[in-house]
């Protein structure tokens, strides 16, 4: 937690040094990196669209479920075992995981839909203001300020595994559950963060693998939304049951 608090801290002592200047300043960032960065993003918004058009089949034929998780799962160990000079091919297989897994969401983006269409349109763009913000904050750090959060995530996901392990044994409840929502939405928004800054530094060794920055940003981007859907979806029911009680 006081890696946490200081990158906090260390974010909000920074905003008085930053200027419109400094915002435009990637200097430290070389251009080979930045051309990079830009085909990763292209390819990450490319990828959500995808991941949109699976949630719109869901809609349709209902087909989201265990074989589109499965599908998406076959699809990821597919891609990353695909030699990167085999370019389009990886692309395609990007491609098809994001639909997949645009179609396993579906369920959850339906639910959304009937209640109230707003919500989810309040949860992408929650999503894409987090994920613009963290992922600006990281390029704009000094490089490899943010890298030794990543063990500290690990530690968070294995934490989250084993809670989620312990509730299909043991049975969970609802505070239990509520934890794992926020601590689960912490853990992926830091992955936010250093993955951003670990694909920069990765760029500049000679890592120019922009299909796999992109499956991994769309991955974390993917743990965001879902998260923030749920919080969203579980703070209207509540607040729809206030309202039939005084009613």
């Amino acid at each position: 937690m006081d890696a946490f608090t200081s990158f906090f801290d260390s974010q909000s002592s920074s905003r008085n040094r930053w200027t419109y200047e400094s915002l435009k300043n990637f200097r430290q960032i070389s251009p080979v990196v930045q051309n990079h960065l830009k085909l990763v993003y292209l390819t990450l918004c490319c990828a959500l669209v995808g991941a949109a058009a699976g949630a719109y089949l869901h809609l349709i034929w209902n087909i989201g479920g265990l074989l589109t998780t499965l599908a998406t799962v076959g699809c990821t160990i597919w891609l990353l075992s695909t030699p990167t000079y085999e370019e389009k091919k990886r692309v395609s297989l990007l491609m098809a995981a994001a639909t997949f897994q645009g179609a396993t969401v579906g369920p959850l983006i339906d639910l959304a839909i009937n209640i109230n269409p707003s919500i989810l349109i309040s949860a992408f763009g929650g999503t894409a203001l987090a994920f613009g913000c963290f992922s600006a904050a990281a390029m704009l750090a000094k490089r490899r300020e943010y890298l030794y959060l990543g063990g500290l995530l690990s530690s968070g996901v294995s934490i989250l595994l084993w809670l989620r392990l312990a509730s299909a044994i043991f049975g969970g409840s609802a505070s239990l559950f509520e934890f794992e929502l926020y601590f689960g939405l912490m853990i992926f928004v830091g992955y936010m963060v250093v993955d951003t800054q670990e694909m920069i530094e990765r760029a500049h060794h000679g890592d120019l693998d922009y299909v796999k920055h992109a499956l991994t940003l769309f991955t974390d981007f993917i743990a965001v939304f879902v998260r923030i859907l749920i919080i969203m979806l579980k703070n209207a029911e509540k607040n729809e049951k206030k309202k039939k009680r005084r009613d």
